[in-house]
């Protein structure tokens, strides 16, 4: 049937006629009381001329439904608006709405929107799905809902159990109060809606049977599929949101999060019990999340859980490891002939003209520092680190299978997906390219089918331009962070020469240029952050992905390359090639003329590392993820409310009334995803685990970020946020995957951080190769090399030297032969020597700790062993239930055969007498037989 000509019935409510509050008992429901509200659609009108008739503003709403009756509209009544002429535009938006509206009617849906009664405003469009269409859906999507059967899940043997009983008992302060942590014991048997088999199901009320989160699945996934001819035969919503058609989609949440009284919904509960900093200590209701957001926000709840509780144990060992440093600083021979100002080291000037010999012992207070980090105890955590990592995973694809099960997520199969807006725009322009309006007839014959010609697809050669347009951008965003890391290091080499030339100055021009340098570093890495995330969804869109799965991992994908390279640069300069290219006295690399490159402090670049990497990770912590997070919210509301303030329009009568749940959900911000909050937990996971071996205490300030983070997202979800789609998934996606590799190149950095960056090969060969007493007494010295400096270039001596005495030699960090040598200056034994050792320790630490993370995933089962069972029992418990309840239906269906069969023609009376009632209390009877099994 033509939608046009639907039997549709509008009823027109006179707002003159006083409704009274009892008469309005929900906002969640039409304006009947009775049907529940289960998604809004809303839109902006502008009228041009528009001339109001009598009594206009009272009449506000337009109930529109398919299968009511209702009042016919009159002509010339009081309901009628007189409307000026509309542009030609807004005209063709109402069009496509009327139709897309009279499209979802057609698919059993039932509608209620407000007039438009005024020159300009919003109107919402309140959808209600009835009981025929849920069923329909539920069954067409497969949705898995609990049986009548329950079962005991069974916490294994007796030990297990005794376990599990003192673990919940001193638990229970850290517990929310919500019902569904308090019996997870037993579990209903779930199998997929089907019409045929409603007998399975304990449907007490029709209404209530669905959940809100499911419902508004439904009716999304029906809002998704139907089309509208009119606007280019688009597909869904989330098109003729794209054409500004519709403004916004969503469903509505449950009430307000924070009325007073004590009447409570999931959202309030949810509020109290999790989003709040007063309940940083308790755990979170996974369950509940799950329930009043969907699966894959209740995945993200769990995953980031896990994160946190997993950097208690990684916080407690950094520490230990960070006071170790702190107990052996005295006992460390190194840092102490360094401090010795007997030994007077005469060190070569740091750079030309301007700088002066100067002593080593100088730099005793950087030595002592490197100590903390640098020391035996930061090659065992690091090999901790690498383990927790790999233990993390496994428990999270543990956590993963059991929240599987419990969510009835088992066997779930990937939901078809719908084409993008834009790829739709994008295969019709070059269907009208290639064929003119001939194929797009076509096309609009067909638009409900997925064609699977190639026609009707992007080929590789449609998208090479996008694709060459992606490789060059990436590269030049890569070139452009590489280019902004060159020039701080000029910063800083220019700086510290500038700095070097003032005698007030020169005693702290290391700190200085350090601390102001790294501070630059961070506000760099905070503006290309943004930069780097606008560029990477543009990039997304110009390649045109079908699909908004694919849309998402080749976003993240970009997103991740972009921010990974823009936040570690400066660190994988500090840690591997700062002071590796500098030459030696005599020789020097110049960056400018006259200009050095910079070299490490005397006691290497492990402290500088460290430092380097504090303050991003703190910076990026404090800055981006919370200021950030808390802060562009609460602006954004603000310029919306001002925006709404300013905006020309008319009074609107019900203002000072209580406004309407889609009213409230409406002033909220949209819901963008998942992907920001997972990138920054992912590039604060590579903060903990990449450099770890330098900075023992990432995993404390990760740790004290992370209990404000799960809250600080807690509260943007439930009081900031319209109420997402409920998203069924079995997993985390790509992010897994991520952080697998993030894992295992971790591995591969500490490795080159422990054998290159810090001093602890060069030490082990001196104490078992040179160390004539084997300890690290004379380390130092050995570690030194001499100049002449009678060889110093004309031009680069130290001008107006203050020197105590003067000087002959000069020593400078680097393994190379004195100038008394046959080859002098040339790289000596040592040098070759500690240079093998270093591959050597990178090659056996590499193996050992990938070799120690392939025996944790081997031995811990991906799948729980009692998960494993239970799956198992639930099959067999599925089975069973089946037969009976089928069992049970027949025996029902045979009684009134076997009673004819054995009564005369009194009987058979009597039977035709109450044979009318038997068949309608049969499915009573079907019900109450059902509801014997219900507790097993």
């Amino acid at each position: 049937m033509d939608p046009e000509h639907l039997p549709v019935i509008n009823n027109y409510l006179d707002a003159n006629e006083p409704v009274s509050s009892e008469a309005r008992l929900s906002r969640m429901h039409f304006h009947d009381n009775q049907r529940k509200v289960d998604y809004v659609l809303a839109y902006h009108y502008r009228k041009r001329g528009a001339h109001l008739g009598q009594g206009s503003p009272g009449h506000s709403l337009a109930v529109v439904s398919n299968g009511e009756t209702g009042k016919e509209r009159r002509a010339g009544g009081p309901g009628d608006i007189e409307l000026g002429p509309l542009d030609a535009l807004e005209e063709e938006r109402r069009e496509q709405r009327d139709e897309f509206e009279h499209n979802l009617m057609a698919a059993g849906l039932e509608l209620e929107k407000d007039l438009e009664s005024k020159s300009q405003g919003s109107v919402f469009v309140r959808i209600h799905a009835p009981w025929q269409v849920l069923a329909r859906e539920a069954e067409f999507l497969k949705i898995k809902v609990p049986t009548k059967k329950m079962y005991e899940i069974k916490a294994g043997g007796s030990i297990a159990k005794t376990f599990n009983a003192i673990l919940q008992k001193l638990s229970s302060p850290l517990q929310p109060r919500v019902p569904e942590h308090n019996n997870n014991r037993m579990k209903n048997l779930s199998y997929p809606f089907s019409r045929e088999k409603m007998y399975l199901y304990n449907i007490q009320e029709k209404d209530t049977f669905f959940d809100n989160a499911t419902r508004s699945r439904i009716v999304h996934e029906i809002l998704k599929r139907t089309a509208c001819s009119r606007a280019n035969n688009t597909m869904g919503i989330n098109s003729l949101i794209a054409n500004n058609i519709y403004e916004a989609a969503y469903p509505l949440h449950d009430g307000e999060y924070d009325s007073p009284g004590d009447d409570m919904n999931d959202r309030k509960l949810l509020y109290q019990e999790w989003a709040r900093y007063g309940v940083f200590y308790k755990f979170q209701p996974i369950d509940l999340i799950r329930k009043y957001f969907g699966e894959k926000i209740g995945l993200y709840f769990a995953w980031l859980g896990l994160y946190t509780s997993f950097l208690i144990p990684s916080s407690v060992t950094g520490v230990i490891v960070f006071l170790y440093g702190c107990a052996t600083i005295e006992e460390d021979i190194p840092s102490k002939e360094m401090c010795d100002q007997h030994n007077a080291f005469t060190m070569c000037p740091l750079c030309d003209k301007s700088c002066d010999y100067w002593n080593l012992s100088s730099a005793c207070g950087t030595a002592r520092a490197s100590h903390l980090f640098d020391n035996p105890a930061t090659v065992f955590f690091s090999i901790f680190m690498a383990l927790w990592a790999t233990m993390f995973l496994e428990n999270w694809k543990r956590l993963q299978m059991r929240l599987g099960y419990f969510w009835d997520l088992t066997g779930i199969e990937e939901e078809e997906e719908h084409s993008r807006p834009e790829y739709e725009t994008k295969v019709r322009e070059k269907m009208l390219k290639e064929s003119g309006k001939l194929v797009v007839q076509k096309l609009d014959a067909n638009s409900a089918e997925d064609d699977e010609d190639d026609e009707d697809k992007l080929s590789w050669r449609d998208r090479f331009p996008g694709y060459l347009m992606n490789f060059a951008s990436i590269l030049f965003m890569i070139a452009l962070t590489f280019s902004i890391v060159f020039g701080v290091i000029v910063y800083r080499i220019t700086t510290a020469a500038a700095l070097s030339l003032n005698k007030a100055t020169r005693s702290n021009v290391r700190v200085t240029v350090t601390a102001t340098a790294v501070i630059i570093n961070l506000v760099v890495i905070l503006i290309l952050d943004e930069i780097y995330g606008a560029v990477a969804k543009w990039l997304t869109k110009i390649e045109v992905p079908k699909t908004e799965q694919t849309f998402e991992e080749r976003l993240i994908l970009k997103a991740f390359l972009l921010k990974f390279v823009n936040a570690y640069s400066p660190i994988f300069y500090v840690a591997f090639f700062k002071g590796r290219f500098v030459g030696r006295p005599g020789s020097y690399v110049y960056v400018f003329d006259g200009y050095r490159m910079e070299e490490c402090a005397p006691g290497g670049c492990l402290m500088e590392l460290c430092i380097q990497l504090s303050i991003i990770m703190l910076g990026k912590q404090l800055i981006q993820n919370n200021i950030f997070e808390i802060g562009v919210p609460k602006l954004k509301k603000l310029f919306r409310k001002l925006k709404d303030e300013t905006e020309p329009g008319e009074s609107d009568p019900d203002h000072s009334k209580r406004p309407e749940q889609w009213d409230l959900d409406y002033s909220l911000e949209p819901y963008t995803g998942l992907t920001p909050e997972y990138m920054e937990m992912i590039i604060q996971f590579g903060f903990v685990t990449l450099f770890v071996a330098s900075f023992p205490l990432a995993p404390v300030f990760a740790l004290l970020n992370n209990v404000i983070e799960v809250r600080l997202d807690a509260k943007k979800f439930v009081t900031e946020l319209r109420r997402p789609d409920a998203v069924r998934t079995k997993d985390i996606g790509i992010w897994f995957d991520i952080l697998s590799g993030i894992g295992k190149f971790s591995v591969i950095i500490n490795a080159f951080v422990i054998a290159v960056t810090s001093d602890f090969i060069p030490r082990l060969v001196y104490q078992y190769s040179y160390s004539h007493n084997g300890t690290l007494h004379g380390f130092v010295n050995h570690t030194l090399s001499f100049f002449n400096v009678s060889q110093l270039k004309e031009g680069t001596q130290p001008e107006n030297s203050h020197f105590d005495q003067e000087v002959q030699f000069c020593r400078f960090k680097d393994y190379r032969e004195p100038p008394w040598a046959p080859n002098p200056y040339e790289f000596s034994k040592q040098y070759w020597s500690v240079l093998s050792a270093r591959l050597a320790f990178v090659i056996i630490f590499q193996n050992l700790v990938m070799f120690l993370s392939v025996l944790v995933d081997w031995m811990i089962p991906d799948i729980p062993t009692d998960i494993s069972d239970q799956i198992k029992k639930e099959k067999s418990l599925l089975v069973d239930f089946f037969l009976k309840e089928e069992h049970e239906k027949v025996k029902l269906a045979d009684e009134p055969t076997q009673r004819s069969q054995g009564g005369g023609d009194r009987s058979r009376r009597s039977r035709a007498a109450s044979s009318a009632p038997s068949g309608r209390s049969q499915p009573g009877s079907i019900a109450s037989s059902g509801s014997q099994h219900t507790n097993v």
